[in-house]
Formats: structure tokens, C-alpha cells, sequence
């Protein structure tokens, strides 16, 4: 029998080295020179950090509102892309491209992946 990790483990592996990166792009943009500059930043880093957490736990657990979850994780995860892609920085570069990647496999996971 295959276990809800297994069957999602692309997805919620995405989803931790997602959280992982948008964590480390927020302490980065609290250490830029304009830090009022980077509110929007790091308020959506902290937010995809949460959502992708959480959409990887409730994958892990086979969870039926997982699918649903990994929608909204997936629209969290475009807004962070865009914001943090505003930003000539390499910690906010290297951050969208993983929130770009995060929220096509969960648009996948979620059902609503669009090619």
C-alpha cells in the first residue's frame, strides 16, 4: 500500500525547501539597507512559508482537504514569486524561481494544474 508520502512526495518535498527559502529570503530582505521596501516581501515569505508547511503536512497525512490546501498554496506561492521577483536581490530571485516551482506541482497535486 502506498502511503500518502510516498504518492505526494514531489509536492511536499516543494513545499518544505519552498518554506525553507521564502524563510531565508524574509531574515535576508529584514537586512536590506530599505527594509520598509521589503514589507510586502516579507510579509508574503511569511505567509508562503506557513501555507506550504501546512499543504506538506496535510499531504503527509493523506488528508482530504489536502487538494484544496495545495490550491491556495499555489496562489500564495505566484504572489510570493511576483512580489519577491520585483526585487533585484539574489535572495529574493532564488526565492521566487522555488515559489514558481512550488506552485506548479501543487497546482498538479491540487487537480488545477494547467499546462
Amino acid at each position: 500500500m502506498e502511503t500518502a508520502y510516498y504518492k505526494y512526495q514531489e509536492c511536499i518535498e516543494a513545499c518544505l525547501r519552498c518554506a525553507a527559502v521564502c524563510n531565508a529570503c524574509a531574515n535576508a530582505c529584514t537586512l536590506e539597507a530599505d527594509v520598509q521596501k521589503m514589507a510586502a516581501c516579507i510579509r508574503l515569505d511569511i505567509e508562503c512559508t506557513a501555507i506550504c508547511y501546512n499543504a506538506a503536512q496535510l499531504m503527509s497525512l493523506g488528508s482530504k482537504w489536502a487538494p484544496e490546501l495545495c490550491k491556495i498554496c499555489a496562489e500564495i506561492c505566484e504572489a510570493c514569486a511576483a512580489e519577491c521577483a520585483r526585487h533585484e536581490a539574489d535572495h529574493c530571485r532564488d526565492c521566487a524561481a522555488q515559489c514558481r516551482m512550488c506552485a506548479e506541482l501543487c497546482r498538479k497535486m491540487s487537480g488545477t494544474h494547467t499546462a
